[in-house]
C-alpha cells in the first residue's frame, strides 16, 4: 500500500517551496523562525557561496605566432573578488624546453596543473628518451583539463593558454582550451582571461604575418596595455613598483623569458607614442 500524502489546508499549504514542507512536516524542529530568516540557518539548503572568501584568481594572458616562434605574456595581477591579492603573481611557464604553458582562472588549481604538467613531460621524456611531440603535449594537458572538470564546475575554473616551437614542423603553434578539456589550434594568436576580448581585439589590429619577434613583444605589451584600461581586473604596467607583464619568446632555441627591462622599454616607448599622438597614456 502506499504511505499516506500529507494534506495541507489552504493557509498551510507550503507550495512549491521544499523548505516550507520540511518546516510543514516538523522535520526542521525550529517551529520560531520566520520563511525569512529559516534559508539562512539551514546550511544544508542554502547557497554557501556568500559564506565562502573570494578566491585568488589569474586573469589576461595572450600568445602570438611570429616568424621564428611565439611570444607568450601574461600580467602580473591577482585578485580576490574586488581586491587585489598579488601584484607579482607569475601566470607563464615553461612547459620544458621548447614550449610553454600560461593560466588564468582559479590560481592555487592552476599552478598545481602546471607543476603536474611539467613533471609528466620531463618524466616521458627521461623513460622515452625523445621529447613528446607538441600536439602530445597540448593533448597531455587537455587530459588534465578535462580530469578538473568537477572542480570547475564548482566555480575553481582552469584555463591555460599552451604554445610551443614544433621542432617537427620549424613553426611555432599555439593552443587553446575550454572547461571540459577540448583543445583547439589557433592560426596566428589567442588571448583568455578576464581582459582576454580586449587584448585580442589589440592584436587584431595590428598583427601581421611573419612580424619579427621584437614586433611581436611589442605588440602583446599592447595588448596587455589595452586589457588593462579596460578591465580592473588586469594589471598594467607599474613603474612605481617596477612590476611589468611577463613575456617570453618560443623559438628553435628554446624557451626564453625577456627581462623585465625590455618589456618596461616596451611600455615607455608605448605611452610615449600615445603622448605625442594626442592620445591618453
Amino acid at each position: 500500500m502506499a504511505p499516506n500524502l500529507p494534506l495541507f489546508s489552504p493557509p498551510e499549504d507550503p507550495g512549491p517551496s521544499f523548505i516550507r514542507l520540511l518546516e510543514q512536516m516538523g522535520h526542521l524542529g525550529w517551529g520560531h523562525m520566520t520563511q525569512a530568516n529559516l534559508p539562512s540557518a539551514i546550511h544544508g539548503f542554502q547557497d554557501p557561496s556568500p559564506n565562502i572568501q573570494p578566491l585568488r584568481h589569474g586573469t589576461t594572458i595572450v600568445a602570438v605566432r611570429c616568424a621564428g616562434g611565439v611570444v607568450m605574456a601574461g600580467d602580473r595581477r591577482a585578485t580576490e573578488g574586488y581586491s587585489i591579492a598579488n601584484r607579482t603573481m607569475e601566470k607563464v611557464f615553461p612547459a620544458d624546453s621548447h614550449s610553454g604553458v600560461a593560466i588564468a582562472g582559479t590560481a592555487g588549481p592552476a599552478v598545481e596543473m602546471v607543476k603536474l604538467f611539467q613533471t609528466q613531460l620531463e618524466h616521458y621524456e627521461k623513460v622515452e628518451g625523445a621529447a613528446l611531440s607538441l600536439e602530445g603535449k597540448a593533448n597531455q594537458l587537455a587530459m588534465m583539463v578535462r580530469g578538473h572538470l568537477p572542480m570547475a564546475m564548482q566555480g575553481l575554473v582552469v584555463i591555460p593558454l599552451f604554445a610551443g616551437y614544433d621542432m617537427r614542423r620549424n613553426t611555432g603553434r599555439i593552443f587553446t582550451y575550454d572547461v571540459t578539456g577540448g583543445h583547439y589550434e589557433e592560426s596566428d594568436f589567442h588571448a583568455t582571461g578576464s581582459g582576454g576580448r580586449d587584448a585580442r581585439t589589440a592584436i587584431k589590429l595590428g598583427y601581421k604575418d611573419n612580424m619579427s619577434v621584437d614586433e611581436a613583444i611589442t605588440l602583446v605589451v599592447e595588448a596587455l596595455y589595452q586589457a588593462a584600461d579596460e578591465d580592473s581586473a588586469t594589471g598594467g604596467p607599474d613603474m612605481v613598483r617596477g612590476i611589468y607583464p611577463t613575456v617570453a619568446v618560443i623559438t628553435e632555441a628554446g624557451f626564453e623569458r625577456v627581462t623585465d627591462e625590455r618589456v618596461a622599454l616596451s611600455f615607455r616607448e608605448l605611452i610615449a607614442a600615445k603622448q605625442q599622438g594626442g592620445q591618453l597614456p
